[in-house]
């Protein structure tokens, strides 16, 4: 059961607040009932519901993709300075998906898009501990100590960082490349935790989100998951 407002939403014909709107309104029908209660529940795809006695569409099947997001676009449906959107990279989809997460402006690699919404929650739900792994280039070459500190995990303004898996890439005088896992995924937390020990971050590419490998997909493209990728990572959040 879901509550109507929300399968209005998710049938792409209005916000939650508009349906609520729309139901009170005495616009909605469920078997030939006008419901107008506000949190009233149906069951899409077997309970006929009707608006303004046209039949809403049957739910949409689930999907599942990863997109290598490249640098330049926002993670949002839209932005008031008008940037690209990483939706902007899916418009031959016709289907409403919206990204798992986010990835920085300025940061590349690993998005995740679904539409359907317990597995998104779940797969970022600091309960699951979903582990997220990036290459990273900095400016400088990191120290040990350094190294040990991101490990150890670092305070951050908005609480401990929790500790990170790091591995040493590679290293000139310049700059420093490591591989770097966390299994939180808070705003610009792996460049904060970089800052936090002394170091800047130029490059940033998220290269796998839990089972997930970004692999060789391209900048800027996108593939469906594959029904035993899926299955994996409902796995790890405990949905059957």
């Amino acid at each position: 059961m879901q509550r109507l407002n929300k399968i209005l939403s998710a049938a792409g014909l209005a916000s939650r607040r508009q349906a609520d709107q729309w139901i009170s309104a005495g616009r909605v029908a469920v078997n030939g009932h006008v419901i107008q209660k506000l949190g009233s529940t149906a069951i899409w795809g077997k309970d006929r519901i009707r608006l303004d006695g046209k039949e809403i569409p049957e739910p949409p099947g689930k999907i599942y993709l990863m997109l290598n997001k490249p640098f330049g676009y926002i993670c949002s449906l839209r932005d008031p300075e008008g940037r690209p959107l990483v939706m902007d990279l899916l418009q031959d989809i016709s289907q409403r998906i919206y990204p798992v997460g986010r990835l920085d402006f300025d940061s590349l690699g690993l998005l995740l898009f679904t539409n359907d919404g317990e597995w998104a929650y779940r797969l970022t739900h600091p309960k699951y501990q979903i582990p997220r792994t990036y290459k990273v280039t900095m400016e400088g070459t990191i120290t040990d100590q350094a190294m040990n500190r991101l490990r150890d995990g670092v305070p951050l303004h908005d609480g401990p960082s929790g500790s990170s898996s790091v591995t040493l890439l590679s290293k000139n005088e310049r700059q420093t490349l490591i591989r770097m896992t966390i299994a939180q995924g808070r705003s610009r937390q792996v460049r904060r935790m970089l800052e936090a020990v002394g170091y800047r971050v130029v490059h940033l590419v998220r290269i796998s989100y839990g089972s997930l490998q970004l692999g060789n997909l391209k900048g800027g493209q996108y593939r469906y998951l594959q029904d035993n990728e899926i299955g994996a990572m409902k796995k790890l959040v405990n949905i059957a």
